[in-house]
């Protein structure tokens, strides 16, 4: 049960990162030009980035979760 749960802390933490990656890529991409000009790609990225935060918020909530679950089967 430990090496499943453990695995999947390992999964939750990989797609932390990758979801943070991705979120920071979108934001980069929001140039300043994008932003002064306001047009249909700046709506685009920032829809991106609040997807990838929101995304991100998850896995990171389920990483807790999983490490829980493991201190609580480990306490006995």
């Amino acid at each position: 049960m430990n090496t499943v749960l453990i695995v999947f802390l390992i999964l939750a933490m990989i797609w932390v990162v990758i979801s943070l990656v991705r979120g920071i890529v979108a934001f980069l991409q929001s140039t300043k030009l994008d932003l002064e000009n306001d047009g249909d790609r700046v709506k685009e990225m920032q829809l991106r980035q609040n997807k990838m935060m929101f995304a991100r918020i998850k896995y990171q909530a389920l990483a807790i979760v999983v490490v829980v679950i493991l201190l609580m089967v480990n306490s006995k």
